[in-house]
């Protein structure tokens, strides 16, 4: 709230016309006092603080690893992105022809990976991709992200 206000103060003054009343006696009380002064050093140690709070909440990650599921109700759930990759590893191994698959789950994007043990990798790549996306759809997230699915044969 004060920072809109000394923001919508600058932008006045930009704009050509004189400063705040508050911003004019606290400008000239800033400029009276000592450095020294309680007040001074309680505001500087104040201000010190909330920049070093304002830097931590900005380099920590926050909740960006859980996906936002749907709710019929007003109610909140989340589903940990680990474990919707368990989940779609899961459903890729059952296709027919799978070796092996790698998942990521992103924000915006779900990468599949895969290696074909015996079967034609075309049709692999569409079989996986259709078991993906119902399964995508049953985890009931509010943003699905769409499908990527490489893959590739390896002869053993």
């Amino acid at each position: 709230m004060a920072a809109g206000a000394a923001l919508v103060d600058v932008v006045a003054v930009r704009a050509g016309r004189r400063a705040a009343a508050w911003r004019r006696e606290l400008a000239a009380a800033l400029a009276t006092r000592p450095v020294d002064d309680r007040w001074m050093l309680t505001g500087a140690a104040l201000a010190a603080v909330i920049g070093l709070w304002l830097l931590m909440v900005a380099l920590t990650p926050g909740l960006r690893h859980l996906l936002p599921m749907r709710s019929p109700a007003k109610q909140r759930a989340q589903l940990d992105r680990d474990g919707a990759a368990v989940l779609l590893r899961d459903a890729a191994l059952r296709v027919p022809g799978v070796r092996t698959a790698r998942i990521r789950v992103r924000r915006h994007r779900i990468l599949a990976r895969t290696d074909v043990h015996f079967r034609d990798p075309r049709q692999v790549k569409a079989d996986l991709a259709a078991v993906l996306d119902d399964e995508r759809d049953r985890l009931a997230l509010s943003h699905p992200p769409r499908i990527v699915v490489r893959v590739r044969q390896r002869i053993p």
